[in-house]
């Protein structure tokens, strides 16, 4: 990349989309946020990127533009489509990157907006030192990024590393994005954590901190926000995802052997009250040829930047 060079990445989240203008080092220049779930087509959606984008590649020359990198929930490398998103109001198979490279008039390479996020602790954050990691975004949906030797694991249609589908409760909660019972997401995504606090609510024995909202108010980072001041329910509420969380991690660590996990994405912010009990549930169930070995961490990218450099990786010479 020369000092003039510059690209764009676009990480298209369930709630918001983040955009970035990043410059030859790295660095991010221009940023913004808008809401992907207002877009009821994702061609409205795309016009409004270009209605933001365009200032600025003009102001910094569209011939110093490398292109546009893009994070999407199940996005098809290969073939530039979104494909059955769970978390997004768009459905079936959209040509997303298509679309996106005839409007803008610039190249676009599209991947799994965790699979970007992966890339960007990868090249710039906590997942530097190690070859072989996996990043896990734990938001409105659980996402993952797997690193082995370098490399992100893309898989035959680009879609490897979907872990937040993976069964850890046979027969348990049902996810009605995905039509699937018992998956990680349905219990470690900022939705799923908020459900087990509301079950705990029901229950006889509990008081809590979080009767001060209405059950429709309550949010992840209320529950956070409480466990740090004591709150039983909301202790337990993390103790039981965490528990979860790292069955599923000594699961993962079995068939890819990592140095580390690396966490980021807004139910990260609690950080130990979730990491301390993934860790303890996940030593708890790995094989003794594991044991010890494996590095669990918060990510050290604020967690726009890392899917927003991650997804501008992608078309970075």
């Amino acid at each position: 990349m020369n000092s003039s060079a510059y690209c764009i990445g676009i990480d298209i989240g369930g709630t918001y989309t983040k955009l970035g203008i990043v410059d030859s080092g790295g660095g991010i220049i221009e940023h913004f946020q808008i809401p992907t779930s207002a877009y009821k087509r994702h061609t409205d959606f795309i016009l409004e990127v270009q209605r933001i984008l365009t200032p600025f590649i003009d102001k910094f020359g569209k011939s110093n533009c490398l292109g546009i990198g893009v994070g999407a929930p199940n996005a098809h490398y290969y073939t530039g489509n979104i494909e059955y998103p769970v978390n997004l109001n768009w459905k079936g198979i959209i040509p997303f990157g298509n679309d996106l490279e005839q409007v803008m008039q610039l190249p676009v390479k599209i991947t799994n907006d965790a699979n970007a996020a992966a890339m960007g602790e990868h090249k710039l954050g906590a997942a530097q030192p190690f070859a072989h990691s996996i990043v896990i975004t734990l938001g409105t949906g659980v996402g993952a990024g797997i690193i082995i030797q370098n490399e992100l694991l893309l898989g035959k249609d680009g879609l490897a590393g979907e872990l937040g589908h993976t069964i850890v409760l046979p027969g348990g909660r049902y996810h009605p994005g995905s039509g699937l019972s018992g998956t990680l997401e349905a219990y470690c995504s900022a939705p799923g954590v908020v459900r087990t606090a509301l079950e705990k609510l029901e229950q006889v024995g509990y008081t809590s901190l979080l009767s001060q909202w209405g059950t429709d108010e309550i949010t992840s980072k209320h529950i956070s926000e409480c466990a740090q001041q004591g709150d039983k329910l909301c202790l337990d509420v993390f103790e039981e995802t965490g528990g979860l969380l790292g069955m599923a991690m000594a699961n993962f660590a079995h068939f890819s052997s990592p140095e580390a996990f690396i966490f980021f994405g807004g139910l990260s912010g609690a950080g130990n009250l979730l990491l301390n009990p993934a860790r303890k549930s996940m030593e708890a169930h790995l094989l003794e040829v594991y044991k010890n070995k494996i590095q669990v961490l918060p990510g050290a990218l604020p967690e726009s930047d890392a899917a927003i450099l991650g997804a501008a990786a992608l078309v970075m010479v």
